[in-house]
C-alpha cells in the first residue's frame, strides 16, 4: 500500500528549481525558492580545465537526481473501481529540508480533523466555523475557508451565489509591510471580486455602482496587530452587500502579511454583519497560544 506524503514543501514536479506546497491531497499554487543548505565548491584550476567540468558534472547530476524522485507519478484508484486516474505527489521518502518553522510537513495539525474550526496551514491560522456556516465544498476558489451552506440564483449573470463567504491569502505579490496600508489598498479589489466580476468573467450582480465606508481601524488578530476596512456596496441588481479586508502579520515562517476577505448579501438573506467580528475574533494561530482578538482588544507589536 502506498503512503500519501504528509501536507508540506516539497520540490515542484513541474519545476524541480522551486519548492511546492503539497496539501496533503493536492499540489496548491503557492511556490517558494527552496532554502537549501549551501554545499561546498570544489575549486576549478582554470576556466576551462577538468575541474570545473567535474563541478558542472556533479550539479547537473544532482539536479536530474531530485526531478526523478519529485516527478513520481501514484495510481490512484477510486473505491468503486470504475476509473482510473493518475495524480503527481511529492516523493514520500522526506521533504526539502529547510530553517523555516512553517507549514511544518512533520505531521497534521492538531486541529484538522476538528468540524468546529478551517485549518489553514499555509497561514499558520485557524477559523471558527460558525452556526450558519460551513467549511467549504465544490467550490472553484481554493482560497475559500468559509462560506454559508446553500446556493442560490445569482440575480445578474446565470449562475451560483452565497450569501457569504470568507478567502484568506497570503499577501506575496506586494512589498507591502503595513497591514493599514494594505488593507485600505485591497478592498476596492475585494469588492470587485465579490460584486463585479467573478472567476470567469461574469458579472452575477451586474456589477456595483457605488459604496460607502462603514468602518476601518486597527484590531488585534490572534494576538497580533492588524487592521480592517469594510465597505457597503450597491450593485446594478440584488440587495448589494458587504465586503471587508482585514490584514496582519502571519506567526509563521517570515509573517508575510496575511489578507482575510469578507463579502456577505446585505438584506434578510444575508448573514448577520456582526460575524465579520466574531469570526474575526475567533482566528487562532495553529498551534500557538489561545489569543483572539476583535476591535478595542490589546493590541502590542508582532510577536
Amino acid at each position: 500500500m502506498s503512503m500519501t506524503p504528509p501536507p508540506g514543501w516539497y520540490r515542484d514536479p513541474s519545476y524541480p528549481l522551486v519548492e511546492r506546497w503539497w496539501d496533503g491531497t493536492t499540489w496548491t499554487d503557492h511556490r517558494r525558492q527552496p532554502e537549501t543548505p549551501r554545499q561546498p565548491l570544489i575549486p576549478a584550476p582554470s576556466p576551462g580545465g577538468p575541474g570545473r567540468a567535474r563541478t558542472v558534472a556533479l550539479v547537473t547530476a544532482s539536479v536530474v537526481l531530485v526531478a526523478a524522485i519529485v516527478t513520481g507519478a501514484v495510481l490512484l484508484r477510486d473505491d468503486g473501481g470504475d476509473e482510473t486516474a493518475t495524480r503527481t505527489t511529492p516523493a514520500a521518502a522526506s521533504p526539502t529540508r529547510t530553517d523555516d518553522p512553517s507549514p511544518s510537513p512533520s505531521g497534521p495539525s492538531p486541529s484538522a480533523g476538528d468540524p468546529s474550526v478551517v485549518v489553514d496551514e499555509l497561514d499558520g491560522i485557524t477559523f471558527p466555523v460558525l452556526d450558519g456556516w460551513a467549511k467549504p465544498q465544490y467550490v472553484a476558489d481554493h482560497d475559500m475557508v468559509l462560506t454559508t451552506p446553500r446556493t442560490y440564483d445569482c440575480p445578474g449573470d446565470p449562475g451560483l451565489c452565497r450569501h457569504g463567504r470568507v478567502e484568506a491569502r497570503t499577501a506575496t505579490a506586494t512589498d507591502e509591510t503595513s497591514p493599514k496600508a494594505l488593507a485600505e489598498g485591497d478592498i476596492e479589489d475585494a469588492a470587485d471580486s465579490a460584486y463585479g466580476h467573478d472567476l470567469v468573467g461574469s458579472r452575477p450582480f451586474r456589477g456595483i455602482a457605488s459604496h460607502r465606508l462603514v468602518k476601518s481601524g486597527s484590531v488585534a488578530v490572534a494576538g497580533r496587530a492588524g487592521y480592517l476596512v469594510r465597505w457597503k456596496v450597491k450593485t446594478g441588481v440584488g440587495p448589494g452587500g458587504y465586503v471587508e479586508s482585514l490584514a496582519f502579520p502571519s506567526s509563521v515562517g517570515s509573517q508575510a502579511l496575511v489578507i482575510v476577505r469578507f463579502a456577505f448579501d446585505a438584506g434578510a438573506d444575508g448573514p448577520p454583519l456582526s460575524d465579520m467580528d466574531r469570526i474575526t475574533e475567533g482566528i487562532r494561530s495553529v498551534g500557538g497560544k489561545d489569543t483572539g482578538g476583535g476591535v478595542g482588544s490589546s493590541i502590542g507589536p508582532p510577536e
